[in-house]
């Protein structure tokens, strides 16, 4: 017997259908993301690592040694998986799609890394933590990873589980500078 599974967003009934005004400072929810784990063979870490950077559109995460998360906002995940990734890493290293088991939120404006402060005890200076940046930590209690995309716009990748008390945690440390939310696309 076959089982058709409906799948959903796991904010869907969280953000208004009518988000209303958007403010200075918001959280950017992406309904589908392809997001994929790339973890290099043994002894092929610089390999994997030269062969990442030469890709041009997907954005690299750093997440430990040998160990990367490759996200496209235009492939989908079947695409990313097979066209890009196997065609550059051939037998370099292991490569799992995560697509539907994180969740990506997308933080921009001029407070962006006062309302990270709250929650985050990593420095985001500009000076330190550069665009393109990438570091695992905790966001309150909540393992994420954050990557910083532009000069006031952050991302925070987390697990599918997590993602509404992410998502409550972020509204909260963004309530006093008027955070305003919604669907990308």
């Amino acid at each position: 017997m076959t089982k058709t599974y409906i799948s959903h967003h796991p904010l869907e009934g969280r953000i208004p259908l009518d988000p209303g005004i958007r403010a200075v400072d918001h959280l950017e929810v992406p309904r589908r993301q392809a997001i994929v784990t790339v973890m290099a063979a043994d002894g092929e870490e610089t390999a994997v690592a030269a062969a990442l950077t030469t890709m041009s559109e997907p954005s690299l995460r750093f997440v430990g040694p040998g160990e990367w998360l490759v996200v496209s906002q235009s492939e989908t995940p079947d695409g990313l998986l097979r066209r890009s990734l196997s065609l550059v890493l051939a037998d370099t290293a292991y490569v799992l799609d995560q697509s539907d088991g994180r969740i990506v939120l997308r933080l921009s404006g001029p407070n962006v890394r006062r309302i990270l402060a709250k929650g985050v005890a990593i420095d985001l200076h500009p000076s330190v933590f550069a665009i393109g940046a990438a570091s695992n930590l905790l966001c309150g209690h909540i393992s994420v990873n954050l990557a910083r995309t532009g000069e006031n716009e952050f991302e925070l990748i987390v697990t599918r589980s997590l993602a509404e008390s992410l998502f409550d945690d972020l509204r909260l440390m963004g309530r006093e500078f008027g955070l305003s939310v919604d669907f990308s696309g």
